[in-house]
């Protein structure tokens, strides 16, 4: 069982010019929300933790989760709105972001949720703007405390500066969660932003000294890197016509963190004993997946048979 902590939301689209304005496309969104979602349709039964409206975005919310048989026992619902983010693609299909979120669902999370964490959890996947935003920050730095000993923290910063545009606050957190994290996933778009100029491998070396046992690279159409106990590994993209990068990060997420699961190795004390060739077909096949979200849509993220 996964338990995934953070921001429920929608992406919103531009869907063209209208007599009186602009048609706007709705979908529901959130990187730790896609990472559930993406854990679920790859066969891994997960539960989502976050705060959530009970307007009606909100209630959209939950259905979306009940269709995809995520669990809903972690769900917290709030009088509170639902956090927007408005998108837009240039050109080669990147997104850029616009969030309206203050004082929304996401943001609220109570602690008492944390008392709701289902005791065959085996993994604790956090990340994106729910870290650094005050008070939902707070309660998911309680629940690393909780459980980074016995259970395996899966973190990628998703770094949203539009949300919070003070760097340090994100290096800060990234920095307290390298002592309790087992599994590091970052961009290397992110790394630009949060140590420019600073080489990857420095900068990985810095959290494996502090407890990471994996820090992973995705490097977009250059593919990955990954540094483990057992060493370091690159490996090549998967090539694709791609339509928008929305939810790739998610997917590459969910999809290593199945790959683990289905080798039997996610655990605190298994995963720094995972042989660099199991590395190179678990992170190949985080690629594969990442490539079939590229090539559609927003985070439409694949199921099993479709990465098969």
């Amino acid at each position: 069982m996964f338990v995934v902590c953070g921001e429920a939301l929608f992406d919103v689209f531009a869907a063209g010019d209208t007599p009186t304005g602009m048609a706007l496309d709705a979908r529901i969104g959130g990187s730790p929300f896609n990472v559930a979602v993406g854990l679920q349709r790859l066969g891994q039964p997960v539960a989502f933790m976050g705060g959530v409206s009970r307007g009606f975005l909100g209630e959209r919310l939950l259905a979306a989760l009940r269709a995809e048989g995520v669990k809903e026992d972690c769900v917290a619902l709030l009088d509170a709105p639902t956090t927007l983010s408005l998108i837009g693609l240039d050109a080669q299909g990147v997104p850029s972001y616009s969030f309206y979120g203050e004082g929304c669902a996401d943001r609220l999370l109570p602690m008492a949720t944390l008392d709701t964490v289902p005791a065959h959890t085996q993994a604790i996947h956090v990340g994106s703007y729910a870290m650094v935003v005050e008070p939902v920050a707070s309660t998911q730095r309680a629940l690393i405390e909780q459980h980074h000993q016995q259970r395996v923290i899966a973190y990628d910063p998703n770094v949203r500066l539009n949300v919070e545009p003070r760097l340090e606050r994100w290096r800060e957190t990234l920095d307290w969660m390298a002592a309790r994290t087992h599994l590091l996933k970052v961009s290397d778009e992110d790394l630009g932003l949060l140590y420019p100029g600073v080489p990857h491998a420095e900068l990985a070396a810095r959290w494996r000294a502090a407890g990471v046992c994996a820090v992973v690279v995705t490097r977009g159409g250059e593919g990955a890197q990954a540094w483990t106990a057992q060493g370091q590994l690159t490996i090549a993209p998967v090539r694709t016509e791609v339509v928008d990068t929305v939810g790739a990060g998610d997917t590459f997420q969910a999809a290593m963190l199945t790959a683990l699961a289905e080798r039997g190795v996610l655990s605190p004390t298994a995963l720094p004993d995972v042989a660099l060739a199991a590395w190179e077909e678990v992170l190949n096949f985080a690629a594969r997946a990442a490539a079939i979200t590229c090539s559609r849509r927003g985070a439409d993220l694949p199921r099993r048979h479709d990465v098969n």
